[in-house]
């Protein structure tokens, strides 16, 4: 997979990752920081071909996003494989799997919440979901270039293949009784989160070991699809640091 990423963040991340290269790099010229300066000392040091340019020809490539003045393009990043995945072997699993995240900031700030909480994968499906583009990357902070993330043709079929590894599989959702922080998360798990306004398709629903929600004291009955896999995740990650609330 081949495609152009831009923002200070992504771009920084991606030179970092062991899990793709980076080929080229454009800045823009009189523009300096930080961040940018370690990117371009990190592209030196690597071989990594380095452009200056015009804004307006960033600008250009990048349709005008805010690309805070650096833009790269990315080579070999590619899906993880979900047996290569399951096979890792250190510690208890915790996976992500998305059920249909169609906004690619959604899916970008999920696959962020992730790496910081220590999930060893992200699962998406195939059709009728966000996949990795450039705006995933720059909404992720550059998570997605060293977090494993699956695409799969079907997430049931997915979900019982998970099962069988022993891994519990807890669905989000509002109406559910067993508030999440009343659930053992320490245990090999699968976090299932459905998409935006539909919530999870009642296929996935029944592959769901158990189903949890989040308590809530607003008038509003629900949350963002990236805000509620964020709660779940953090939950789990302060379970696995300290005990579980009784």
């Amino acid at each position: 997979m081949k495609f152009w990423i831009y923002g200070v963040n992504p771009v920084y991340e991606a030179l970092r990752s062991s899990r793709c290269q980076i080929r080229e790099i454009w800045f823009v010229g009189g523009r300096s920081s930080k961040g940018l300066d370690g990117i371009i000392r990190g592209a030196e040091s690597k071989g990594v071909t380095i452009r200056k340019v015009e804004r307006s020809r960033l600008d250009s490539l990048t349709k005008s996003a805010p690309h805070q003045g650096v833009g790269g393009l990315v080579d070999g990043l590619n899906y993880a494989d979900l047996d290569e995945v399951l096979h890792r072997g250190d510690g208890e699993p915790l996976l992500l799997v998305l059920d249909g995240i169609e906004d690619p900031r959604n899916l970008g700030a999920l696959i962020r919440t992730a790496d910081a909480c220590g999930v060893w994968a992200v699962i998406i499906p195939k059709d009728r979901a966000a996949g990795i583009t450039p705006v995933v990357a720059k909404s992720s902070a550059g998570a997605v270039f060293h977090i494993p993330v699956v695409r799969v043709t079907n997430i049931p079929t997915t979900l019982r293949k998970i099962k069988e590894k022993g891994i519990w599989v807890i669905g989000a959702t509002a109406e559910a009784e067993t508030e999440v922080y009343r659930q053992d998360l320490k245990i090999p798990l699968a976090v299932v989160i459905g998409g935006e306004g539909k919530g999870m398709r009642p296929l996935v629903k029944r592959e769901c070991n158990l189903l949890v929600s989040i308590p809530m004291r607003g008038k509003v009955n629900s949350l963002n699809a990236s805000v509620a896999g964020a709660i779940i995740l953090s939950e789990a990650l302060r379970q696995r640091e300290k005990p579980a609330l009784s």
